[in-house]
């Protein structure tokens, strides 16, 4: 039976930011698995830009998949549409390559975020399925944690490469977050300081006022 995952991620960059630096996401530190990107097809629809690439990537393969797998590339079929008009880019991939043994498709929906203005919502989910008699299982939840453990590095990835294209904007976010960061500690001091007056306050008062409880 398909397993199903599905993660969320916040990017500090504006939805106009981050959908530009979707076609230039690879190469990254995180991403050197990725070998080459070609595109296919690339036409306008509507209002929307629709395109279909293909990816090569390699992985390391686990000594159990050996019995099924010859190779360490395989090509993953990418097809994405943006719409501007709405700040909606929306991207599908699938392996082409060893479906049968364990085929991903993974669907990503990239939106403004509502709560956030100027950053991106980015919500990714995916389908793990194997056709393999007698594993499937096995190989369906050793697809999910792999999947589950590589969100991260690619959202790590992705940072890499908005943070390299708009170094200033990363410095206004830098600047912001130790600003909101001072003024927490500076609550907090206030606060402590309050409290310790009280508290030395506290046996004056009860000098003063000996009849009170």
């Amino acid at each position: 039976m398909p397993r199903y995952f599905e993660s969320t991620t916040v990017f500090n960059f504006s939805w106009e930011q981050v959908a530009q630096a979707f076609w230039r996401r690879y190469p990254n530190p995180n991403s050197k698995h990725v070998l080459t990107e070609d595109t296919i097809s690339r036409e306008v629809r509507g209002d929307q830009l629709v395109s279909k690439r293909l990816l090569r990537k390699t992985n390391a393969l686990p000594k159990w998949a050996e019995r099924f797998i010859n190779t360490k590339h395989v090509y993953i079929m990418e097809e994405s549409s943006v719409d501007p008009k709405n700040k909606v880019l929306v991207t599908y991939t699938r392996n082409l390559g060893f479906a049968k043994v364990m085929s991903v498709t993974e669907k990503v929906v990239y939106r403004e975020s509502e709560n956030q203005p100027g950053h991106t919502v980015a919500v990714r989910s995916a389908w793990i399925d194997s056709q393999v008699r007698g594993f499937s299982k096995a190989i369906c939840a050793f697809g999910y944690e792999r999947f589950k453990k590589n969100c991260h590095k690619m959202a790590g990835g992705f940072n890499h490469v908005l943070m390299s294209m708009y170094p200033v904007h990363q410095h206004l976010t830098n600047h912001a977050t130790a600003a909101a960061s001072a003024k927490n500690k500076l609550k907090d001091a206030a606060k402590n300081a309050s409290e310790l007056a009280k508290a030395k306050a506290a046996p004056i008062y009860a000098s003063l006022h000996p009849n009170q409880s």
